[in-house]
């Protein structure tokens, strides 16, 4: 999986696993397709692609290769439950969202299981980065 490039848009279904410390994301195109199985555990993390296998230092290391950004793993966990990581300093921001590790969390569509998150951008209005997401099921509180 080439990593991604500005302003590339990128369609992918994915199931997280696991929890902060060890887990397992898998991606997958809208059709089904396996992009790639991201793993994780204390001082490792590796993702397998149809290109092959490749060994990370950390999760942040990987994310930011792969994406050209630092996707917060960690404390996505809480964010899908519509709340903020506990590890790390929040801030409200807006009607129903809050601000952390430079990312805005919208929860404005979360009784309709939607969550929106972007990356700040600190040198300008346009977001490094978004992430829109969409749940399976209701997360519990």
């Amino acid at each position: 999986m080439p990593p991604a490039s500005a302003g590339q848009n990128v369609n992918a279904n994915f199931e997280l696993l696991g929890d902060p410390r060890r887990g397992q994301l898998e991606m997958s195109t809208p059709m089904g397709s396996l992009v790639a199985r991201v793993s994780w555990q204390p001082g490792s993390a590796w993702v397998k692609t149809p290109d092959g296998d490749r060994a990370y230092d950390d999760i942040d290391a990987l994310t930011q290769e792969l994406l050209g950004e630092t996707l917060p793993l960690q404390a996505l966990f809480d964010w899908l439950r519509g709340r903020p990581w506990p590890q790390a300093p929040s801030r409200a921001a807006g009607e129903s969202g809050f601000q952390q590790l430079g990312w805005q969390v919208d929860l404005r569509r979360f009784d309709n299981q939607l969550i929106s998150a972007q990356r700040l951008n600190p040198n300008g209005p346009e977001p490094l980065a978004t992430l829109r997401l969409k749940l399976d099921a209701p997360a519990s509180p």
